[in-house]
């Protein structure tokens, strides 16, 4: 459902203000996540091997505030403004002037924007709230798999399960599409993990990816599972290319695909019903 004109204005413009708060809190899980499943990690391997496990302060989504990562100095509310406070503070802390990473702007604009975008395409209502909970878990899932090469269970596992429960309302799909779609984007992968695996003796991708799949194919159907799969591996093998010929990138160092397989969800989530009516016809 399109935006008429009268109204627009007022809610793209809560959009990219919603968007832009939602890239803030989308850093911190990017940032704490990864160190959160360390800890857990760490703490498993000391239950295994009967020792007690290690003493660490608390550490989540919530504690302990944010501080600069150079001096610890605690950030104030009002330098944690999304992406004013960085401009204004020229990419800098306000403390000791360290440099503050890029990451932290690109993923609240990009949040931003896209958000003011899936509204303007499905509207302020049913569709255009799941569309937005899955690409806010896509962008995450993203830049977590860039900068560690993880996709963590706590966001695609939650994923597939809200992609199946959107769906009782015939949302994107129905709902025996949606099942048929996280089995079969589950299985697809894995057999080519294992395909692969068998021929050459390596690993291919990880577990992850398999999940992240499945969790598209929950949320839009399984009938755009080949649209993902092709715009992912096309864009994958393209970056993987130039990152190679123009980036010296070490042909044994392993590239994240998940970023790629998120992008081919947005393909599917925004064109993909046009695209299949596209190709039948």
């Amino acid at each position: 459902m399109m935006l008429d004109s009268a109204s627009s204005g007022l809610v793209l413009l809560f959009a990219f203000a919603l968007g832009a708060m939602i890239g803030s809190f989308l850093n911190v899980v990017v940032h704490r996540l990864p160190r959160m499943m360390e800890r857990q990690w760490r703490q498993e391997c000391a239950q295994l091997r009967d020792e007690p496990a290690p003493e660490e302060p608390p550490y989540n989504l919530a504690t302990p505030g944010s501080s600069c990562p150079h001096c610890g100095q605690e950030i104030r509310w009002y330098h944690n403004i999304p992406i004013l406070s960085y401009l204004w503070l020229r990419g800098r802390c306000s403390h000791c002037a360290g440099p503050i990473s890029a990451r932290y702007p690109l993923l609240e604009f990009l949040t931003a924007v896209v958000t003011v975008f899936t509204v303007w395409h499905f509207g302020p209502g049913f569709l255009g709230l799941g569309a937005l909970f899955l690409v806010w878990g896509l962008l995450a899932l993203t830049f977590i798999d860039f900068e560690t090469q993880l996709l963590p269970d706590n966001i695609t596992l939650p994923l597939v399960w809200l992609g199946l429960l959107w769906n009782l309302g015939d949302g994107f799909a129905s709902l025996s599409d949606a099942v048929v779609g996280a089995v079969a984007g589950y299985l697809l992968l894995w057999s080519v993990y294992h395909l692969f695996k068998l021929i050459t003796g390596k690993e291919g991708m990880g577990y992850g990816d398999f999940k992240l799949l499945a969790a598209l194919g929950a949320w839009l159907g399984w009938q755009v599972l080949p649209i993902i799969i092709l715009a992912s591996s096309v864009v994958g093998a393209l970056v993987g290319i130039l990152m190679i010929l123009m980036a010296g990138h070490d042909k044994a160092k392993p590239l994240p695909f998940g970023p790629y397989l998120a992008l081919g969800g947005l393909v599917a989530l925004f064109w993909g019903q046009d695209l299949l009516q596209a190709y039948l016809s």
